[in-house]
Parts: structure tokens; sequence; C-alpha cells
């Protein structure tokens, strides 16, 4: 067995064992975020590439399509119901705290995560390191961090709006979109690409990257709506015109 299949595994053992304490108490956790999780976990597992589109398709996978699924599964969520009342003081602690804080703001969470791929894509740095393991471990961590930021599912420090967080993901997908037309029409630099390879790798980053970002768009769109039909009913209570009744 990989190191990377042993980290799986363990990662999914983790996960249902918190989910079993929960359950054992008699505390519910939807079947269906098992599920989710371990889906996550297995997409990360993507094989070595050895064409420039199999490059891009780890990277879809393990930033885009595997930390959407992931975060969708509430793993900090789980976590801090699971573990005892002092570790889930200290944990609570860690994600107050003003660093993190300031790495979930989504803009800042936006610049690391398409940042660090312009850096690689458009400066020497693919041609220097290639598809290094570390790689794609950092792939996958501001895959994370990204995904968490816009989705907010977990409990995090000063949860910013629907509008902050639409606007990064705006942002993050126009860059994703121009990184790949820029790699459409030129190879990273001190890379020999064959042109079909190349762009075939270009047209993969671009729709399967807006296929993913229309997903969190979903998400963010269900918040807002869900945060409306509160509002609303906040407001009935207050003014006791019943919700649905305005004009």
């Amino acid at each position: 067995m990989s190191v990377h299949a042993g980290l799986a595994l363990l990662a999914v053992a983790a996960y249902e064992a918190g989910a079993w304490r929960l359950r054992k108490r008699g505390d519910r956790w939807p079947p269906v975020r098992d599920v989710v999780f371990g889906a996550g976990v297995g997409v990360a597992l993507v094989p070595d590439a050895a064409t420039f589109t199999g490059h891009v398709l780890q990277h879809v996978l393990l930033g885009m399509i595997a930390p959407l699924l992931v975060v969708l599964a509430r793993p900090v969520t789980l976590l801090l119901r699971a573990v005892p009342t002092a570790a889930r003081r200290r944990l609570t602690r860690v994600l107050g705290s003003r660093p993190a804080g300031v790495l979930v703001f989504p803009p800042v969470a936006a610049v690391l995560e398409a940042g660090s791929l312009w850096l690689l894509y458009r400066t020497g740095l693919f041609a220097a390191i290639g598809d290094e393991p570390w790689l794609h471990v950092h792939v996958l961590l501001t895959g994370l961090l990204f995904t968490t930021a816009i989705c907010r599912l977990d409990p995090l420090r000063h949860r910013a709006g629907l509008g902050v967080r639409a606007g990064a993901l705006i942002a993050a997908a126009a860059a994703h979109a121009v990184l790949a037309k820029t790699l459409y029409v030129t190879p990273p630099p001190g890379v020999v690409l064959a042109v079909a390879d190349r762009q075939a790798g270009a047209q993969l980053m671009y729709y399967g990257g807006d296929v993913v970002e229309l997903g969190l768009a979903l998400v963010v769109a269900l918040q807002w709506y869900a945060a409306r039909g509160r509002a609303e009913v906040r407001s009935s209570r207050r003014t006791g015109v019943p919700v649905g009744a305005r004009c």
C-alpha cells in the first residue's frame, strides 16, 4: 500500500470514528456526509500523470473537486462535536485565532489559490519542479482553504458576508479562466509540450474549473436563499404580517 493510500484510509477511518461516536450518543449526523467525504478522499487519490493533460486533470481533481466534496462533508464540525470538551475548547481557540481568520478570509484564500497557479504555470516554476509530490499537497491544501472560505459550512472566525464570498469566487473563476486561455496559446516558460496535449489540458482547466465553480456558486446561492428566508421570518414575527403576504 502506498503512503497516499494509507493516509486516505486513515482520514476516512477517523471521519467514520467521529460519525460513529455522534450516532452512538444519539446525535444526528447524515449518512450522506460519510459518502461525500469518502468520495472526496477517493478523488484525491489520483495517479501520476505522464502528459500535461493528465497533470491538469490531477490539479482539477486535487485542487477543486476533492476539496468541494470534503468541505461539503463538514469535517471540522464533526471533529468539534466528536472530541472531548477540553480538546474542543483548544480547537475552537485555534479556529477563532487571528491567523486562522486571515487565511479563511475569502479574498486572501482566493489570492493564495489562484495566485499559486499563476506562479506555477506562468513563471519558470513548472519547468523547475515538474510534478513533485509536495506540489500535489500544496494544490490540495490551497483548494481546501479556498473552498472552506467560500462555502463557510464549518465554524470559522468572522463569517464573511455573502457578497464578499461571491466576489472572491468570481475573481478566482476569472483568474482560472484567463490562465487557461494563456496556456492554450503558449506553454509554461521553459517547457516544450505537444500542441494537442497543451490545448487539451488548457481546455480541461477551463471547463473543469467552470463546473466546480458553478458548484461553489450553488452553495453560496442556497445560503443566500436560506438567509433571505430567515430574515423574512424574523420580520414577520416583528410586524405580525405572515411570510408571503407582503406585496
